[in-house]
């Protein structure tokens, strides 16, 4: 059975935090370098960022998978979208329509804010991410390169999917 519980407790980012350590190693090591991952997990995932990105207005959840935790999504409302900031899972629970039904809570949470779009940004060399969100309607409008520091940059695809209210 799967869960997506809000986020609200420093325990919960830890939980957070620990699974982006796993996943971001797991899946990111193919396409960015390991000094980029270390550091874009402290930078975006560590307890005091997820802390200091609530402050910023994001929304955070952690996933269960037969209550175990599997991984995490985070949003922020904007003026007329919802930003899909975070949607990851642990390999071995990928395939179980775990990331289907965070990205069906997402686009409720959406239309709970009566916004019509949902948009999200993803590496450009993420293919299985990127078929994976184009099979759920979300349509690539434009390219992102964004200097993270350290010189570092997230060489993106901005896609977002138009939902009905």
């Amino acid at each position: 059975m799967i869960k997506i519980v809000p986020a609200t407790s420093v325990t919960d980012f830890d939980c957070i935090s620990k699974l982006a350590h796993i996943i971001w190693h797991e899946h990111y090591i193919s396409i960015i370098s390991l000094e980029q991952i270390d550091y874009m997990l402290v930078k975006y995932n560590s307890v005091e960022a997820l802390e200091d990105q609530v402050n910023q207005g994001f929304l955070f959840f952690y996933i269960t998978y037969n209550d175990v935790p599997v991984g995490y999504v985070g949003v922020k409302k904007e003026s007329d979208f919802l930003f899909l900031s975070k949607l990851y899972v642990l390999s071995k629970y990928r395939g179980k329509k775990i990331g289907k039904a965070a990205m069906q809570y997402v686009i409720k949470l959406a239309s709970s804010f009566a916004l019509s779009k949902v948009k999200l940004h993803v590496n450009k060399y993420n293919a299985n991410s990127i078929l994976a969100y184009e099979k759920m309607g979300f349509v690539n409008v434009g390219s992102l390169v964004t200097d993270i520091g350290k010189g570092f940059i997230m060489d993106d695809y901005e896609m977002e999917k138009t939902i009905d209210n």
